[in-house]
């Protein structure tokens, strides 16, 4: 079942205008930021939202086909804010608060703020905006795969763009997740900059 505005509607009527939804990607990866995007759509106006028909969760679409409706999310949202939390403050945080710091510096980097957030299933606590968080909300509100899909482009183009700095581990391939090359790489190299040290497969990759 595709993405509606169904959850978004119902803000709507409750009196709430500019509802952004909020998702992150790369809580798994071996390597790089996590990334967050909050993602405000035009609910009055569906017409604007014409181009999106084929928008799902990001982790449903192939790269092309994130990479086709990235520009269109952007010309159709209200706003957008993108944040992040780096792979150093994943080591020092945890990724449970790395992964909050990054949802919450999108929030704040949307410009015109929000004023309900709808999430993909957990709640964000450090925030004083009233919240709807939806388990597989991804699947569900067309606001927060949209959020989805922004974060992951980010994100994919970010660790492309870092391959050239770090040859050798693949990163433009795997985008720094726990591939069988990924893995094979951090045994003959070590970890480089990029790695999440904290974590167990770069932690006992010997090096």
């Amino acid at each position: 079942m595709a993405p509606t505005l169904r959850y978004e509607r119902q803000l709507l009527r409750r009196g709430y205008e500019r509802a952004a939804g909020v998702d992150e990607v790369g809580r798994g990866s071996l390597a790089g930021p996590v990334v967050a995007a909050s993602v405000i759509l035009p609910v009055r106006s569906p017409s604007r939202l014409r181009s999106l028909a084929e928008l799902d969760d990001s982790k449903s679409l192939t790269a092309v086909q994130r990479e086709s409706l990235f520009p269109r999310i952007v010309q159709a949202a209200e706003s957008i804010g993108i944040g992040w939390a780096s792979h150093y403050v994943i080591d020092r945080d945890g990724i449970a608060a790395a992964n909050r710091r990054a949802l919450l510096r999108a929030v704040s980097n949307c410009p015109g703020r929000p004023d309900v957030l709808l999430l993909d299933h957990f709640a964000l606590p450090e925030s004083d905006l009233p919240q709807m968080p939806l388990t597989h909300g991804d699947s569900l509100s067309l606001s927060i795969a949209a959020a989805s899909v922004v974060a992951k482009v980010v994100r994919d183009r970010w660790m492309t763009r870092w391959d050239r700095y770090f040859p050798g581990y693949g990163f433009a391939a795997h985008k720094g997740y726990g591939t069988a090359s990924h893995r094979d790489a951090l045994i003959r190299m070590g970890p480089c900059r990029l790695h999440r040290r904290s974590f167990r497969p770069v932690a006992s990759s010997g090096r």
